[in-house]
């Protein structure tokens, strides 16, 4: 007997959903201002879809590329992956029909499907991530959510854009255009709400959080940048998506309780240790 597994085990599950980037998603909801926990649930839900879809669509070049990721290692099959994708992508659907924010949970998951099985490689590819990723925020039903939303795309602009070097190594254009789009990100979080009273303790807050993002990510990128070879880009990816944490806290921050911002911010350590482990790329 060779002890052949028959089953997805819990941590093949962890990293076909990048359980690092996973731990970033519940923050977007936070940003977006939901009250409640049914937006949360659903968001978490699609965005795991959307990873085992992603492997699932790039299994034959991950063949050649990430040998060691689940679906070419042999430790999930392309099947048990896209039902997992399909039954994730329902129930987020379900969950978010039941928050009454189907509405944009709808364009949310055309965009994550179209990205993983159409516009991944083509020039559409960072802004179709960039629109999934705010919508993601807007899902929380907050009609104020707008500029926390364009803040979180914007860096997801940048990371997606980033990535294409992971393998290849980065180039210039590149580098400059992550950087440009974690400047816009900054700049939106460290903003105040508008019409809102200006409060001292929680405009430093946001500033601090903003200041804490900006330095985590820009100099992951400017080092990637500096170096240009595949190891830094790959490096400085995996900063930037842990490094939305304190960039989601300082949108928190901007509106209602301030307890609520420290959830991402307490996520980043989690983070880091899974990331030690697993790979958030």
């Amino acid at each position: 007997m060779t002890g052949r597994r028959t089953g997805m085990g819990l941590g093949d599950l962890v990293e076909l959903v990048r359980g690092p980037a996973a731990l970033t998603v519940p923050g977007d909801t936070l940003a977006g201002g939901a009250a409640g926990p049914g937006p949360a649930a659903a968001s978490v839900c699609l965005y795991w879809a959307g990873m085992a879809l992603n492997d699932y669509a790039d299994r034959d070049l991950d063949a050649v590329e990430r040998p060691e990721r689940p679906i070419p290692s042999g430790r999930v099959t392309p099947g048990q992956a896209l039902a997992l994708a399909v039954g994730l992508t329902g129930a987020g659907l379900v969950l978010a029909a039941r928050a009454r924010v189907l509405r944009t949970a709808l364009p949310l998951t055309a965009a994550i499907w179209a990205y993983d099985v159409k516009l991944k490689d083509t020039p559409l590819g960072p802004a179709t991530m960039a629109a999934a990723r705010g919508l993601d925020v807007l899902l929380a039903g907050r009609p104020g959510a707008r500029r926390a939303a364009a803040a979180v795309a914007a860096h997801t602009y940048g990371v997606t854009l980033l990535s294409r070097g992971e393998v290849v190594g980065g180039s210039a254009s590149r580098s400059a255009g992550a950087l440009a789009a974690t400047g816009v990100a900054a700049v939106l979080g460290a903003s105040a709400p508008a019409a809102a009273p200006a409060r001292t303790g929680r405009t430093l807050v946001r500033w601090g959080l903003t200041a804490g993002y900006a330095a985590l990510v820009g100099r992951a990128q400017v080092r990637a940048a500096l170096r240009g070879d595949a190891a830094a880009t790959r490096a400085a990816v995996g900063e930037s998506i842990l490094g939305i944490l304190p960039l989601q806290a300082a949108l928190t921050a901007r509106e209602g309780p301030l307890y609520r911002a420290a959830v991402p911010v307490a996520l980043y350590a989690p983070g880091r240790w899974l990331s030690r482990r697993v790979s958030a790329t």
